[in-house]
């Protein structure tokens, strides 16, 4: 491929973001808004990665196909990814469930949702379309990845990483020959294959997919037309394609965006209250393997005009401090310690309280004399003066939600019903 011509295949792609999911192993963290807005790294939301990648990869005509508890998803992609310039035909467009296709359906799958957008995608033109999870971290090139697809020249890519088999069973896990022709795909299998080479580690599919327009068009259509399909890309239209021969592996590692070679390849599905609070505690790290500093692929958002951090009082016993922990904008540290957390905009830690590998989302206020560790509090919640999280499991399990690791849920709904 000449020099001049390398990104052409990212001109000649537009990307569909799946937003629509209802996210509900995050528990009340998603009661209210779709899980990709969800707050992540103390200022971000999850989408903001993927429609990051998407900018920094080049491929500026993107699509958010959207359907649960929206709201919150579609005034932050209105309020921070629409500066992109419409007369070069670039766009970030929302594409909420409208029943487009007849008038008794909403999104009935992921493959379901790009089916009923199908109008809109051929008034596109796109040689190819690229399709993404809107629910994950990961910082990824797809002009990498869609000219390893062009060059491989089957109609089907699937991105892939390696997971240790107790895992596997959370995603799809696939087989692969010499070639990385894909001989085999099963969904969230209950007995997930190992790898030939790897045997405690499974090929896993990050949800990223690269489709020949045309073919991927004429998949969906065939699908739409068969009663004993789910509509799902994972489910039903992948394993087709690998069973037709026409799907190929693409290893992460070919295209992840990292600061170093040799810098591990991060990729987070944070689809539960432990892995959610796991990936941000990670960021606190003095060297974290997901670079959010790194100016050469930025990570954007809209951002609140808010204050400085600040931290106050420095006497004995009442010092305003925070270690290896990140701290956003507008928040106040005052006569408190934290360490190894995460605040995020506009909370409020008050004098003699101790935090400790703790998620605090965004205007959460913190009593004084409160002692937090391995918590997620939720945006808005007050707590009150002398409440202890954290240390007695039996406790945290009555009053909040207490997952499989140890991590503590909290919420406003639950302080609300605590007795006076």
């Amino acid at each position: 491929m000449k020099t001049s011509d390398l990104h052409q295949p990212v001109r000649q792609t537009i990307a569909l973001v799946l937003a629509g999911g209802r996210g509900s192993r995050l528990h009340a963290l998603t009661e209210h808004c779709a899980k990709p807005a969800v707050y992540f790294g103390g200022k971000f939301r999850i989408i903001d990665f993927v429609l990051s990648n998407c900018l920094n990869s080049g491929v500026h005509r993107v699509g958010v196909l959207t359907q649960y508890k929206s709201h919150s998803l579609m005034r932050h992609v209105q309020h921070g990814w629409s500066f992109l310039r419409s007369e070069f035909n670039e766009f970030i467009d929302l594409m909420p469930a409208q029943q487009r296709v007849d008038e008794a359906s909403w999104y009935r799958g992921t493959a379901d949702a790009v089916f009923q957008n199908l109008d809109l995608l051929r008034c596109q033109r796109s040689k190819y379309v690229l399709v993404l999870a809107g629910d994950h971290v990961y910082k990824m090139d797809y002009a990498r990845l869609i000219e390893d697809h062009v060059a491989q020249g089957a109609p089907c890519t699937v991105a892939c990483i390696a997971v240790p088999l107790a895992q596997a069973s959370a995603f799809g896990v696939m087989t692969a020959d010499a070639r990385r022709r894909i001989t085999r795909f099963d969904e969230k299998p209950s007995a997930p294959q190992a790898m030939a080479d790897r045997p405690g580690r499974a090929l896993a599919s990050m949800g990223v997919y690269v489709f020949d327009a045309d073919y991927l068009f004429a998949a969906l259509q065939a699908d739409s037309k068969n009663p004993s399909s789910s509509h799902d890309f994972g489910k039903d239209l992948i394993p087709a394609m690998a069973a037709r021969g026409d799907a190929i592996a693409h290893p992460f590692d070919l295209s992840c965006v990292k600061t170093g070679p040799e810098a591990p390849c991060y990729w987070r599905d944070v689809g539960t209250v432990d892995a959610y609070w796991a990936s941000n505690i990670d960021l606190t790290a003095p060297t974290p393997e997901l670079d959010l500093y790194d100016q050469s692929w930025p990570i954007w958002t809209y951002q609140p005009t808010v204050p400085s951090a600040k931290f106050v009082f420095d006497d004995d016993g009442r010092r305003g401090i925070a270690v290896d922990s990140l701290v956003a904008g507008g928040c106040i540290v005052s006569g408190a310690v934290v360490r190894r957390s995460v605040l995020f905009t506009g909370v409020q830690v008050h004098s003699f309280s101790q935090v400790e590998e703790a998620v605090i989302l965004p205007g959460a206020d913190v009593g004084r004399h409160c002692r937090l560790r391995k918590v997620v509090i939720d945006e808005g919640c007050h707590i009150p003066v002398g409440m202890r999280i954290g240390f007695d499991a039996v406790a945290d399990a009555r009053r909040f939600h207490r997952t499989p690791d140890g991590v503590v849920l909290v919420t406003s709904a639950m302080l609300a019903e605590l007795p006076a």
